[in-house]
């Protein structure tokens, strides 16, 4: 019998759409170190889905298709959604991710919740967060460090 909550999709997986499907694998492969672990081509030269995972996060994609409401941030104009991953070296993500063609929305600073993060926007649109842990807080070490900076 199948395991009706496969184990690689225990938690929420995002699903991007985007404007070029083959274009952002290549960049997530080469900007953020993506395992691509699918892709399945559709009629018209697009992928209707892929699958990669970024250290133990798995994400899907897809051309977009907007007969089906599937718009990418390019179409829409924006994105309303920031992706959060975690990595053991933010900083080399940073430098490969900026040297690939991200752009750098806010450079790798420390954070007042303990970790060690960046954002950055692919091409495609999608906003990034990449963070590595770098001080363990409990919920009242957090609450008093964000209470100390002007937020």
């Amino acid at each position: 019998m199948a395991n009706p909550v496969p184990d690689e999709y225990k938690g929420g997986v995002p699903y991007l759409n985007v404007h070029d499907a083959k274009a952002a694998i290549d960049f997530y492969r080469n900007a953020f170190g993506a395992d691509v672990l699918i892709e399945i081509p559709r009629q018209g030269d697009r992928i209707a889905h892929a699958e990669f995972r970024i250290g133990g996060a798995v994400f899907m994609l897809r051309d977009e298709y907007p007969e089906y409401g599937f718009r990418s941030p390019r179409t829409i104009g924006g994105t309303a959604v920031n992706l959060m991953v975690f990595v053991p070296d933010v900083e080399a993500l940073a430098a490969r991710a900026a040297a690939a063609g991200a752009r750098v929305v806010r450079p790798v600073e420390m954070q007042f919740h303990g970790d060690l993060q960046t954002e950055l926007e692919d091409p495609f649109g999608h906003s990034w967060f990449f963070a590595t842990r770098v001080a363990e807080m409990d919920a009242q070490e957090l609450h008093d460090t964000a209470a100390a900076v002007d937020l």
